[in-house]
């Protein structure tokens, strides 16, 4: 696969399905804000704002998915967010509907339904 498509398709799924990027970060290790912005700039080459992140981050804390406490860290207060069971709940839940599309299994129930439909 090109780089080029490689590139395109990621940034193009990120921009769609940023919760989920946000909430497999977090699933990883407890992190903080400003953090989970430069995870998602390195890792996929997009530009997420405060004015995206940091409401959405709230999104999923009311929503139950993620939790955050405050820290002293360097003189500063940071919040830092961890992932809740719920919230790995929705990744496992998104990443086995990726694995269905990836075997096409929605597109072949379908042909089958028609075949028999015939």
């Amino acid at each position: 696969m090109s780089e080029t498509f490689k590139t395109q398709i990621v940034q193009r799924i990120g921009r769609n399905l940023t919760d989920i990027m946000i909430l497999r970060i977090v699933s990883t290790q407890p992190i903080w804000g400003y953090k989970i912005i430069k995870t998602i700039e390195t890792m996929y080459h997009i530009k997420l704002g405060h004015g995206i992140t940091y409401p959405l981050l709230r999104t999923l804390e009311k929503g139950g998915f993620i939790q955050s406490t405050q820290k002293k860290h360097g003189g500063r207060i940071r919040k830092i967010y961890s992932i809740t069971p719920i919230g790995i709940q929705l990744i496992d839940t998104y990443n086995e509907y990726l694995k269905e599309q990836i075997a096409m299994r929605d597109i072949k129930s379908e042909k089958t339904n028609e075949d028999h439909a015939t």
